[in-house]
């Protein structure tokens, strides 16, 4: 015989199977990833990306930690500047794997860019699991401040 300590919220919901409830909820948080069989993290807000205007640029800053360099690409078509890239999984060999939580797969952000920004002169610098693209601004939309005489 199995002695079971009473919990009066389980035993409302599911006499027969307490277990049910939490299996529900388990998978109800489970990211689309975890149940994605291609691993794509596309639509997951992957890679998390700032965007921040400066006097001359607009820059955006990605956070791509445990990404390759050589594994992101960015482009300009049409006015809009895409990032691409995968975060590769490591290849593991005989280990036993506890808990996996970190998220592995391809990803893709669009951005469309303003009329203000010269795509032939963007800049991109890698560093530390960070992507910065600089977007410069063409000559007549950048800031510049005018003396008003006042008659």
């Amino acid at each position: 015989m199995q002695v079971t300590q009473f919990n009066p919220m389980w035993s409302v919901l599911d006499r027969q199977h307490p277990n049910r409830l939490g299996r529900l909820y388990e998978h109800m948080l489970e990211s689309r990833f975890q149940r994605d069989e291609h691993r794509s993290l596309f639509g997951h807000g992957m890679p998390l990306v700032d965007v921040i205007e400066e006097r001359d640029t607009i820059r955006l800053v990605a956070e791509l930690p445990g990404v390759k360099p050589e594994d992101v690409r960015i482009s300009v078509e049409n006015n809009v500047l895409t990032l691409q890239g995968e975060k590769k999984e490591e290849e593991r060999h005989d280990d036993r794997v506890y808990r996996c939580e970190r998220t592995y797969g391809v990803f893709e952000r669009s951005f469309t860019l303003p009329a203000t920004i010269d795509a032939s002169t963007i800049v991109a610098k890698f560093e530390s699991g960070l992507l910065t693209v600089r977007l410069p601004k063409v000559e007549a939309a950048k800031s510049r401040q005018i003396t008003v005489n006042i008659e």
